[in-house]
């Protein structure tokens, strides 16, 4: 459990020149935090934003990671778990928006460990047969340049993107082949 205690309760006017800056600072990040976890680099660059003077909001940033409620290493692992299993995120792709939201390296590195070659696969996998539907009928290499340009977008390299699609497309092939008009079941 947190111990949030020590934040007073929230003045009304955080944009009040005379109100005391620690208890500003805090109001502006509980108020973020209420809406969603931010990682330490969001919430600095919102009291940046806000003139919250830097020696304060430093203090402020150390007290709320002491009581837990700003947490790096978590919030990197809730991340890649969540945008993984929903948007089919590539670890590059994943790696690339933790950096964008300050997550230090070390972090990033122990969040991504979790996940394997195989996940990755998976992942490319669900993208291609979601797409595999609106491509069936088109010429061969116009499905190759539209699954691959979806996995791409989804931040998988061509190794990865080459093998799925044709796993794929072969798999839609025998599909078609074996539920054609001129297919016989008995023969």
């Amino acid at each position: 459990m947190v111990d949030s205690s020590w934040a007073e309760t929230p003045p009304e006017d955080v944009d009040n020149p005379s109100a005391d800056p620690e208890q500003v600072a805090r109001t502006i990040l509980l108020r973020r935090l209420e809406a969603a976890p931010r990682t330490r680099a969001q919430l600095a660059t919102t009291l940046r934003e806000r003139l919250v003077p830097d020696d304060v909001a430093h203090r402020v940033l150390d007290r709320f990671e002491e009581v837990g409620l700003i947490n790096d290493r978590l919030f990197a692992e809730m991340w890649v778990e969540s945008r993984q299993r929903t948007r089919n995120l590539s670890s590059r792709a994943l790696r690339n928006e933790l950096r964008l939201k300050g997550i230090p390296d070390e972090f990033i590195v122990e969040a991504l460990a979790g996940v394997s070659h195989e996940d990755e696969l998976a992942g490319a996998r669900r993208i291609a047969m979601q797409k595999a539907g609106s491509v069936a009928g088109l010429p061969r290499p116009t499905q190759w340049r539209r699954l691959s340009g979806a996995l791409a977008r989804k931040g998988y390299g061509a190794g990865i993107a080459s093998q799925v699609v044709r796993e794929v497309l072969d798999e839609a092939d025998d599909d078609a082949d074996t539920s054609g008009p001129g297919f016989d079941a008995l023969s």
